[in-house]
């Protein structure tokens, strides 16, 4: 015994001896808890090499000697905790890890082969809660199906000692494994019930969360670090995160903490690895590797981490190669094997549909797995659309209806960017769209449930919702496809070493150059954000883009790094940024090469910033833009109207005067302040601007020939107002104005290609311009929509078609007749058809 345990053993008397000691092991547990690994290890050592001491000793300083990388002492020390509990299968399967982290496999295997020889005699072993979850761990070790695992084993355990952090911490682990983000928050917070501040269960919360609430993952890894500022897991969680947002000065400071606590830790050293080759330092990446594997040299851990990084930066071959290698090193490594998948699926190679199938088979809970498996049922059914220069794959019907136009499109983009940016594509481009947004979640992601996403790009493959996916919401698949097939060239341009800021603002630039109503509209919000100083530094916008305070600010970062691209080639030309992507390929840093092809960073981010400014503040010159304030009614003043009169310029008062007009259905005084919007802001775009609205008045008074006016003028600026281009093509049929008609249904087609009323109209405007392949080519496909008249559809088809192909008319005529025996035209048509069969007049 220690003077500690004696003083206390002659103070309480024996029969209070085991609660003192309880309590003794509590305090050194709570300076395990606070990062005081060096004080544990001090404390614990002689008390774990003590006879007849708890095992909760020498569990405390296997712990603490694992954090601080002393391996090999973790592992003997473990091992004589074996040999003095000879019945605790906590103890051994703790000395199992320590063996595996030393890479001494056979010992820990043998140490394994005991638990299951122990528990499969059913005694000789201590059945306590905490021996139970060790059991768990074998069992999935073994194969067993991690659900069986979890709703019996740990779930056993947990009844019989709810205070128990092994099964929380079981439990979250292995739902993190098998990416059951929604599962493992809910461990770990019912962890935290248990044992509030805790820096493991805060940490496991925060990855739980990180894909769907990162502000609340971040306030998490920050409690985590309160309560333990040297806990590793929260500080390699946050590296990951600084990986992400391209802050990588930021990662290495936070490796260098890590380090501080555990210089060999084979994770620091592949994100180390990471870095090294983000920077294009060969030598020191493979350095990095060498140091990560020291302890454990066929650790496939580090070589799949380091795979995974680089697949995240978009380097899925490079990613690919090593869990190639891990998998060497392990082939029964399910992560690699399913980054693996994953990776080849990015790239093309339909082996990874092989490789799901076989994690699957492997690991029926494995929620990525199984959802590529399943989606790989869908896809067998995909049609196969080819060219010279694509592949595209998309629903059967969807391939039928709109597949054609998915194909000129997608050929227009790469006659106007390839040559202009001077690359040399990979060929063919693989396009992937899908008519349900969980296929392209899972597709995309490996989870169904990434709401918000309309198109992926990775580099030789694109992934895309079909029109059919974004229901109730406006979205120009055109646009959209425009600026993932962008990606395409810039990516292998650059070899896919590029800022998301960069890759993404020449995207949405490029839309705008082919479309000036596709791409980011100036609205007046991003106006105040601009003015308010709420731009992001050049040097963090891609950080933006991974931690946005709100969906809208995520828009506005897309919006920043177009404008970014428009003030680079503004200032700079196209052929520098053209310049600054080639010398990413090669690998310079991009403050390196925006230094060495335009300004030093700074610089080049202080005139940015004047540049954005400018802007904003000309952002329609004729209008004021301040607003009223009072404490009363914040943002507008209590006497608003009186107000507005007074401010006839203010864009908030015309906006103010426009709706108090509205809502009284004031129409002709709701014209005056809605006509001065259009005029002063006549880019204004969205079902709030002064066009959408000035349109609903003239519509209101019958005023079709300025309602024509302003819808057209609406139209030229916003490519997501489908009521617009519904309207105005009922107005110009009115007026046979079939230029105008056929313009706007090829706009209503850009937002939805699967309903009818379009193709109608351009088919009836294709005949009247005499365009009959072209309306024969409309009406077929309106057919396919099944349209509310067929038989009409099929009346309008043969009379195109009797000129040119007299069977394909009378087959037709017939089908008419077949749906509408009394369509008067059609039996005349079918009358007048040379050698027609006519019906029987009586029948």
């Amino acid at each position: 015994m220690t003077l500690l345990v004696v003083w206390i053993a002659l103070w309480l008397g024996p029969g209070q001896v085991g609660m003192a000691l309880a309590a003794e092991v509590a305090e050194v547990e709570k300076l395990f808890r606070r990062g005081k690994y060096a004080e544990v290890i001090e404390l614990a050592t002689p008390e774990a090499a003590a006879e007849k001491r708890e095992e909760e000793w020498p569990r405390l300083l296997v712990d603490a000697l694992t954090i601080v990388g002393r391996y090999a002492d973790a592992a003997t020390t473990a091992s004589n905790a074996v040999t003095r509990h000879p019945r605790s299968v906590r103890l051994r399967w703790l000395a199992s890890e320590a063996f595996r982290r030393t890479g001494d496999r056979p010992t820990a295997d043998g140490l394994v082969e005991e638990i299951r020889r122990m528990v499969s005699a059913g005694s000789g072993f201590a059945r306590d809660a905490a021996g139970i979850v060790a059991v768990g761990k074998v069992a999935l070790a073994s194969g067993s199906d991690p659900k069986d695992v979890l709703t019996r084993i740990f779930q056993i355990a947990e009844k019989s000692d709810p205070k128990l952090r092994d099964t929380y911490q079981a439990r979250g682990d292995l739902a993190l494994e098998k990416s059951d983000f929604d599962l493992a928050a809910r461990a770990f917070s019912a962890g935290l019930e248990q044992h509030p501040e805790d820096s493991d269960f805060l940490c496991g919360l925060a990855q739980s969360l990180l894909s769907s609430d990162r502000p609340r993952a971040m306030e998490s890894l920050e409690a985590a670090l309160k309560a333990n500022p040297h806990h590793v897991p929260s500080l390699l969680t946050l590296v990951d995160h600084s990986i992400d947002a391209e802050e990588y000065r930021q990662a290495d400071t936070l490796l260098k903490e890590v380090e501080s606590v555990n210089p060999r830790h084979p994770e620091a050293w592949a994100y180390r690895a990471v870095l090294a080759h983000l920077r294009n330092d060969s030598e020191a990446e493979a350095r990095a590797r060498v140091s990560g594997l020291a302890s454990w040299t066929n650790n496939p851990a580090v070589d799949h981490l380091i795979g995974r990084k680089l697949s995240q930066k978009y380097r899925f071959a490079e990613g690919a190669e090593h869990q190639r290698q891990a998998l060497k090193f392990e082939p029964t490594h399910l992560p690699a094997k399913l980054q693996l998948a994953e990776d080849l699926l990015r790239l093309g190679d339909a082996e990874g549909w092989d490789l799901a199938a076989e994690v699957h088979r492997r690991d029926a809970y494995g929620t990525t797995a199984y959802n590529l498996v399943t989606l790989s049922d869908t896809m067998a059914k995909f049609a196969t659309l080819t060219n010279a220069h694509f592949i595209v794959r998309l629903n059967q019907r969807e391939a039928d209806i709109f597949g054609a136009r998915v194909l000129d499109l997608l050929e227009r983009a790469h006659s106007r960017l390839v040559g202009k940016y001077g690359v040399t594509l990979q060929e063919p481009t693989h396009v992937e769209i899908f008519d349900s947004q969980k296929d392209f979640g899972v597709r995309t992601f490996g989870m169904p449930d990434n709401p918000g996403y309309l198109g992926v790009c990775f580099g030789r493959v694109i992934t895309a919702n079909s029109p059919a996916a974004n229901k109730g919401m406006p979205v120009n698949w055109e646009a959209v496809l425009w600026h993932e097939f962008c990606h395409v060239v810039t990516l292998q341009l650059t070899a896919n070493r590029m800022p998301r800021w960069l890759s993404e603002g020449i995207s949405v630039y490029e839309e705008l150059q082919e479309n000036g109503s596709w791409g980011q509209a100036f609205t007046p919000r991003y106006r105040s954000m601009i003015v308010g100083n709420e731009l992001t530094p050049v040097g963090k916008l891609s950080g933006a883009f991974l931690s946005p305070k709100t969906p809208f600010h995520l828009q506005f970062a897309y919006f920043e790094a177009a404008l970014v691209i428009e003030f680079m080639v503004q200032q700079f030309s196209h052929d520098a940024v053209r310049s600054v992507l080639q010398d990413l390929r090669a690998g310079k840093d991009i403050h390196e090469a925006i230094g060495a092809r335009m300004e030093a960073m700074p610089q080049f981010e202080t005139h940015f910033a004047a540049f954005a400014l400018a802007r904003a503040q000309g952002l329609a010159p004729g209008l004021a833009w301040d607003k009223p304030k009072t404490e009363s009614v914040p943002g507008l003043p209590i006497k608003l109207t009186e107000w507005a009169k007074k401010n006839p310029t203010n864009y908030w008062a015309l906006q103010e005067r426009a709706s108090e007009f509205l809502t009284a259905k004031k129409w002709q005084e709701a014209k005056e302040p809605l006509e001065r919007l259009t005029q002063l802001f006549p880019r204004e775009v969205g079902p709030e601007s002064g066009w959408a609205r000035l349109a609903a008045v003239h519509q209101a008074l019958g005023e079709t020939n300025a309602e024509y006016q302003v819808l057209s003028q609406w139209l030229e600026v916003d490519d997501e107002a489908p009521q617009a281009c519904r309207r105005l093509m009922e107005l110009a049929t009115a007026r046979e104005d079939w230029p105008t008609v056929v313009r706007n249904a090829e706009r209503y087609l850009s937002l939805n290609p699967l309903v009818s009323l379009p193709y109608q109209q351009l088919a009836r405007a294709q005949a009247a311009l005499l365009q009959n392949p072209a309306a024969i080519a409309s009406l077929q496909t309106l057919l396919k929509l099944d349209p509310a008249n067929p038989a009409d559809v099929h009346f309008q088809l043969a009379r195109l078609l009797v000129t040119g192909d007299v069977p394909a008319a009378r087959r037709h005529v017939l089908q008419a007749l077949e749906d509408a025996p009394r369509h008067r035209e059609a039996l005349r048509l079918l009358a007048q058809m040379p050698s027609a069969v006519k019906p029987n007049a009586e029948r």
